[in-house]
C-alpha cells in the first residue's frame, strides 16, 4: 500500500483528501475492519466525521463505483445509508491520486450486527430490509422475475468444491488443529449435500431482484435496537430475495445465540411485508429453507486454509465454526417443521 515516497497509509490518505476532496484533515484512525480496503476515519478541521475507504486493487474500480451508485440508489429511497462525498471534480471515487478511495458519512456512536439479533432489533431490521428491498425491485439493471429455488446451487458443483477440498486436505502429511476441523466439517457437509437437493426440489418458485448483495451482519450498524446504517454494497446482481433475508434472519451469529431466533425471525418477516407489501409469500416463508440450503452447500470458510491463508484468523475460525454449526441447527429445523406437518 505504501508508495516509494516513503509516506505513511496516513500521510497518502491525507494528501488525497486535501487534493482530491478540499478537506483539511485533522486527524486520521485508522479502523481495523475490512479485507479488500484499508478504512480510515477522518475528523476534518471543523469538526465533522468522514469514513474512508481506500480500495487495494484497481482492477475493481468500475465495479465498486456500481456498488457506491447502488448505495445512492437506495439512500434515495429513504434506506439508512451513509452519504458519499464526492470528489472536486464530482466523482464517487477518487482514481487519479495514489490512493484510489471513496468517502463517507461516519456513522458514529454504533455497533455492526455481530452481536446478534435480539428483541426490538427484529422489527427494525426486518423493516429496513423490506423498504431496501422495495426499493431495489425498481433499480433499471434488471426487473424482479420468478425462478425455480434449484437456481440457488448448482448441485454439481458444490459436489466437486467439497470433493476437491476433502482431497486437498487428505493429502496433506500434517495438519493445524483447524485444518483438521474443516476436513472433518467437510466431509459432514458433503454427506448432507442431498438434503441441499431435496430442500430446493420442495420450494416453489422464488423472487430474484437486484439486492444489497452482501448483506450480512458486519455490514448492518445498529444503535440499539435501531438500524443506523446498512454500508458495503456489492455491484447491482440479481440474487433471490430469499436468500438475502437469510443472510441476515439467519445469521450464525444470531443462531447460535439459542432458540430465540425461531420468535425473532417472523417478527422480522413481518416487519418486511408491512414495508413491502408487494413482497410475494413464498419468498418469506422459504427465508430458513434458503438459508440452510446455501450454508449447508458453501464451502466458505472451510477452503482458506487452502486458498487464502493469511485470512486464517482467529475471528474466521470462530465464524467458520459458527456457521458449520448454524447450518446443522437449520437443517435440524426444517426436519422437526416437516416431521410435524
Amino acid at each position: 500500500m505504501r508508495e516509494p515516497s516513503g509516506l505513511t497509509d496516513e500521510q497518502l490518505v491525507a494528501d488525497t483528501l486535501i487534493v482530491a476532496y478540499g478537506m483539511q484533515p485533522a486527524e486520521i484512525t485508522r479502523i481495523a475492519a475490512g479485507t479488500a480496503t484499508l478504512n480510515f476515519r477522518i475528523t476534518d478541521h471543523e469538526g465533522d466525521q468522514w469514513f474512508a475507504k481506500v480500495y487495494c486493487d484497481r482492477t475493481v474500480l468500475q465495479s465498486e463505483r456500481a456498488a457506491v451508485e447502488l448505495a445512492e440508489f437506495a439512500r434515495a429511497g429513504g434506506v439508512p445509508v451513509p452519504g458519499v462525498r464526492r470528489t472536486r471534480a464530482g466523482e464517487l471515487i477518487e482514481v487519479a491520486g495514489p490512493l484510489p478511495m471513496s468517502v463517507w458519512e461516519y456513522v458514529a456512536d454504533a455497533e455492526t450486527a455481530e452481536g446478534g439479533l435480539t428483541g426490538g432489533r427484529w422489527q427494525a431490521v426486518g423493516a429496513v430490509l423490506g423498504r431496501l428491498h422495495r426499493r431495489l425491485a425498481d433499480h433499471p439493471a434488471a426487473a424482479p422475475t420468478v425462478r425455480p429455488a434449484a437456481g440457488l446451487r448448482d448441485a454439481d458443483r458444490s459436489r466437486a468444491r467439497f470433493d476437491w477440498l476433502i482431497t486437498e486436505y487428505s493429502r496433506r502429511g500434517t495438519l493445524s488443529p483447524f485444518e483438521e476441523w474443516a476436513l472433518d466439517a467437510a466431509k459432514q457437509r458433503r454427506g448432507l449435500l442431498h438434503n441441499v437437493d431435496a430442500i430446493l426440489a420442495r420450494l416453489p418458485k422464488l423472487t430474484e431482484q437486484i439486492v444489497h448483495g452482501d448483506l450480512a451482519s458486519p455490514n448492518l450498524m445498529l444503535r440499539g435496537d435501531d438500524v443506523a446504517a446498512v454500508i458495503d454494497f456489492m455491484p447491482p446482481t440479481p440474487r433471490y430475495v430469499s436468500w438475502e433475508i437469510a443472510r441476515i434472519g439467519c445469521d450464525p451469529r444470531t443462531i447460535l445465540l439459542g432458540d430465540q431466533w425461531i420468535t425473532g425471525l417472523p417478527d422480522l418477516l413481518a416487519a418486511y411485508r408491512d414495508e413491502h407489501p408487494a413482497a410475494r409469500p413464498d419468498d418469506l416463508t422459504s427465508t430458513v429453507a434458503v438459508g440452510c440450503a446455501y450454508t449447508l452447500a458453501s464451502t466458505y470458510p472451510l477452503t482458506e486454509p487452502l486458498t487464502d491463508p493469511t485470512a486464517v484468523t482467529p475471528t474466521l475460525k470462530t465464524y467458520a465454526q459458527a456457521r458449520h454449526q448454524a447450518a446443522l441447527t437449520l437443517l435440524s429445523h426444517l426436519t422437526d417443521t416437516q416431521d410435524q406437518t
